[in-house]
């Protein structure tokens, strides 16, 4: 992936193939179904300088190829397979079956389709969406090392209590009032980096990339909502943000890196007042929800050891 000098400039270049959706449908011989509807993005780094410098496209993978391939490897994957899994093998493919291609990037967007229960059974082939995306990207190199990254999309998570942001800076801007009592809300943005570096250290277990997301998933809430009778106070999203992230890391080893974004979406106290005072007394019970404007808060942990 690095620059190459052409005609006395430094020169990067890359090309792919972004938005490609594929739904897979497998079928156990019970009769019970699974689908997955990704969406795949790929970049290759190839040597193909001849392309941009003149009449010689010989050495390029056409990003219509690439489309096809995405539906020919997803129906040789005759078992059910992680979205990390998949991408891959997508990337594998590319970077050895093209004798120009040197490494490959492909990242991939999960719906979640989620299984319904009808009268309280599992439905054999019935699905509805849930809310937030699983997401994957494989960046593989020719020689096999690995850089494998999962995520959340569009987690969102509010506790209506135990949570209060006070004792910050004040200066003539300032109007917000400490409080101890708010709504804590957010819409959670993760990712996390593994630790394997090379497509041979891989786990071999089927899905495994699968139950990580879900228990990663579980770990980030948990943490941020606390015990179910009596919850966790939270005086920051700052500190949730970073609770959150170390709880993940000293969960999984096999997780070198995890960055968190956390918007803070205002819940405001409603305030209906004239000249002689409040017209009505809320008591943290009527808010006005509100997404914009809105606190950003992002924060990344690694481990020392890692080359993050």
């Amino acid at each position: 992936m690095a620059h190459e000098v052409v005609e006395g400039f430094k020169f990067e270049q890359r090309h792919g193939k972004e938005r490609v959706r594929v739904a897979r449908v497998w079928k156990t011989p019970q009769g019970r179904h699974f689908v997955v509807e990704w969406r795949v993005g790929i970049s290759l780094f190839s040597d193909c300088v001849n392309s941009y410098l003149r009449d010689d496209n010989s050495d390029i993978v056409a990003t219509d190829t690439m489309k096809n391939t995405v539906y020919a490897k997803a129906k040789e994957c005759s078992d059910i397979l992680s979205v990390e899994d998949f991408a891959i093998l997508l990337a594998k493919h590319f970077v050895s079956f093209y004798q120009k291609v040197t490494g490959a990037i492909v990242n991939i967007v999960e719906k979640p389709w989620e299984r319904v229960t009808v009268d309280g059974q599992p439905h054999q082939h019935g699905f509805k969406l849930g809310s937030e995306k699983h997401t994957a990207e494989a960046i593989v190199q020719k020689s096999g090392s690995l850089q494998l990254t999962s995520g959340i999309e569009g987690l969102s998570v509010l506790k209506t209590t135990q949570s209060g942001f006070v004792n910050f800076i004040r200066d003539k801007y300032t109007a917000l009032p400490d409080t101890r009592e708010r709504i804590l809300a957010t819409e959670v943005t993760a990712l996390w980096r593994y630790s394997y570096e090379s497509l041979y250290t891989l786990p071999q277990k089927p899905l495994y990339f699968t139950d990580k997301y879900l228990e990663v998933k579980t770990v980030l809430a948990d943490t941020f909502f606390g015990p179910p009778n009596t919850g966790v106070y939270s005086p920051s999203v700052q500190n949730t943000l970073y609770l959150m992230a170390k709880a993940t890391l000293n969960r999984f080893p096999d997780i070198a890196y995890v960055h968190l974004k956390m918007p803070n979406l205002h819940f405001l106290p409603v305030n209906i007042s004239n000249k002689d005072g409040p017209i009505v007394k809320f008591e943290d019970d009527v808010y006005l929800p509100t997404d914009e404007p809105h606190g950003s808060i992002q924060a990344s942990l690694s481990r020392l050891w890692s080359k993050l």
